[in-house]
Order: C-alpha cells, then sequence, then structure tokens
C-alpha cells in the first residue's frame, strides 16, 4: 500500500480517509490479540506467572500494553472522525464496550498504582490521549470508565515530574519530549487539567537552554522518534511564537544553513534494511513520526523555513506509507497509529 507523492502531500486527510476501514481492522484484530505478547511485568514469584490479561484486562493485546492503548485510541478516533463502513465500526464499538468496562479498567488503574513506574512515561501518555478521545464521543461511557486511570496517571505523573532531574533523549519509548507533549495535548479533554503548568514548566526546564543540535547525528538504530525534532516539537506546545523562533535557531543551526541554501531536504528518510526486525522496523515509525514534527514545526514558525520542512515531512510520509499494511505483525501492531498522527499533522487537523 503505497502513497503518491501527491496523497502524501496534496490530501493528506483524504488519504487517511481512504485507509480508515483498513487501519479499523487492523486495530480491532491488534486489541483483541492476547498472543505474541511482551508483558513487561516484573515477576516476584512464580504465582505471577499467569496470561496477560489477568493482569491488564483492557489492555491485553496488540503485543504490549502501550501500543494496546494507542491501538484502542486509533479504533476510537477513527470511529469518530473518519467513518468507518457499518462493519468496522460495529467491529470498533463491540471491541470497545468488552475492553472498557468499570471493572476492566479499575484493574487497569489498580495495576498502574501497584507499579509506578509501568510504562512511564510513553504509556502514560496513550492513556491520556485515549481518556481525550473517549471525552469527545457524544456518547461519554468509555471516558466514565477511563476517567479513574486519567487520574491514577495524572498522579504517577505529578509524583515523578519533581524525581526527574534530566531527560530521556532516546529516541523510542522512554523519550521524555514526546509524551509530555502528548500529555499536553490530551490533560484538559482527559479531565486531568491540573497536569498543564506543572508539564510546560517542566519542558521549559529541560529543553529551555539547548542549542547548537545536530539532525545529521540521527537516527541511531532503533529510533522512532526523533530526539531533536521531538523536542522541538515540544516545545513548540509551550513556547510564545517569537520564544519559538529564536530557539529553533539556536537548536537546530542546520535548519537555517539548509533554507538559505536551497537544499531540496532537510534529512532523508531512514532506510529500513530488515522491517521484520522489531528494533529496526521502528525506523519505519521514524518517518512518520519525523513526519508529524516537521509539518507542526512548519506551521509553527511559518517563515522562510516552513518549505523546506514541509518537504521533508512530505518525503518522509511517503516513505512510512509504503510499510503500512505489511502483513507482519512486527509492525502492524503499532505502526498504523503513527501514520495517522502524520497524516493529521500534514493536514493540519489534529486538534479536532
Amino acid at each position: 500500500m503505497t502513497a503518491s507523492p501527491e496523497t502524501a502531500s496534496g490530501a493528506p486527510l483524504a488519504a487517511l480517509t481512504s485507509y480508515t476501514d483498513r487501519f479499523a481492522r487492523l486495530a480491532v484484530a491488534n486489541i483483541t490479540r492476547e498472543y505474541p505478547n511482551f508483558p513487561a511485568h516484573l515477576l516476584a514469584g512464580p504465582e505471577e506467572l499467569v496470561a496477560p490479561r489477568s493482569y491488564h484486562p483492557a489492555f491485553y493485546g496488540a503485543y504490549d500494553w502501550h501500543s494496546s492503548v494507542h491501538m484502542h485510541w486509533l479504533a476510537m478516533r477513527l470511529l469518530r472522525r473518519y467513518g468507518p463502513a457499518a462493519a468496522e465500526a460495529g467491529a470498533i464499538t463491540r471491541a470497545l464496550d468488552t475492553h472498557l468496562t468499570t471493572e476492566a479498567m479499575a484493574a487497569e488503574a489498580a495495576y498502574l498504582e501497584e507499579h509506578p513506574s509501568f510504562e512511564r512515561p510513553y504509556g502514560w501518555a496513550w492513556l491520556l490521549m485515549l481518556a481525550a478521545e473517549s471525552a469527545a464521543h457524544e456518547d461519554r461511557r468509555w471516558f466514565t470508565a477511563l476517567e479513574p486511570a486519567a487520574r491514577t496517571v495524572a498522579t504517577l505523573i505529578l509524583d515523578w515530574l519533581p524525581k526527574a532531574r534530566y531527560p530521556v533523549r532516546h529516541g523510542v519509548h522512554s523519550n521524555s519530549a514526546f509524551a509530555l507533549g502528548l500529555v499536553l495535548d490530551s490533560a484538559e479533554r482527559a479531565g486531568v487539567p491540573h497536569l498543564v503548568e506543572p508539564v510546560r514548566a517542566k519542558l521549559r526546564a529541560w529543553f529551555g537552554a539547548d542549542q547548537g543540535g545536530a539532525l545529521s547525528w540521527e537516527p541511531s538504530g532503533q529510533d522512532f522518534l526523533s530526539p531533536l525534532l521531538t523536542e522541538a516539537d515540544a516545545m513548540r506546545r509551550v513556547a510564545t511564537p517569537a520564544e519559538f523562533n529564536r530557539w529553533t535557531a539556536a537548536l537546530l543551526p542546520e535548519l537555517t544553513s539548509a533554507a538559505h541554501a536551497g537544499r531540496p531536504l532537510l534529512l532523508e528518510p531512514p532506510e529500513v534494511t530488515d522491517p521484520a526486525d522489531g528494533q529496526i522496523g521502528h525506523l519505519h515509525g521514524l518517518c512518520f513520526s519525523r513526519a508529524a514534527a516537521l509539518y507542526a514545526l512548519a506551521d509553527a514558525l511559518d517563515d522562510f523555513r516552513s518549505a523546506i520542512l514541509r518537504d521533508t515531512a512530505a518525503a518522509h510520509l511517503e516513505a512510512g506509507m509504503s510499510a503500512l499494511g505489511s502483513g507482519d505483525f512486527t509492525t502492524d501492531h503499532w505502526l498504523a497509529t503513527f501514520a495517522v498522527l502524520a497524516l493529521e499533522a500534514a493536514g493540519t487537523d489534529s486538534t479536532a
């Protein structure tokens, strides 16, 4: 399923609509698939060696907990925004009704309370994104079920932030900037608006003085996030336009140089040599997360640098689209979520 350059850059939301049914089937298949499973549960004794859904009655599928959470988000967002066919809409609704019950989410919240570093911060952020998406639905039964877990995550974040002296800058799940950016996008609708100011303050403390970054150092071999672009995208959410203009020029001097030099792209899409390798295959996701960040930065800067940012984003979006629906569970259990983030950013329609 390969997108043309015109599809990727000219009509991204139309392209997303054309993928709605496929993504819906993929999301439902993933969130209801218990195995293979990577539980990330520290065993304190043999009695804890139990089936994944014993601990996670809602989020037992899609290989790991965080992927299950954000594939639930994907299913719910498709249902609300893009009108899947009746059969797919019915399958989504049945799966969400089965998983997002008051009892199941109480168990998930209890597990998070008992394991306060579990899925920190990536899974936490996606749970808030899911709660925020559920709050946007006219029927708020899923939000009612999710709300206690969202409050639990908010408490965990507020407990963690004062101890988090340094950010994690890796291009994988532990990345601090990506997670806190999602928290800012979702906190108010998720019913935890008191997170916004502490998160904004932490992002400024962590990244406000950064300068002299080099995108030429990226990527590392298993990134699905760009450390520098993700950081910039997070700071976009907390800085004034004038502040962000100055800060970006200091952080990414090569962006200014490349724009002045008329380079066609700021950076090339990564080469994925073995998509069936779970770590190397992360690079497909890097195409999408870079694209989403680049489109957002282009809109935020809105100056001579924007053209190279948009052209680079379009190249990455096209490269990522070639990996969708491969039939390989290694990528299919998570990648479509990041495709939607990138396509919505390309269409400047990511906040509704």
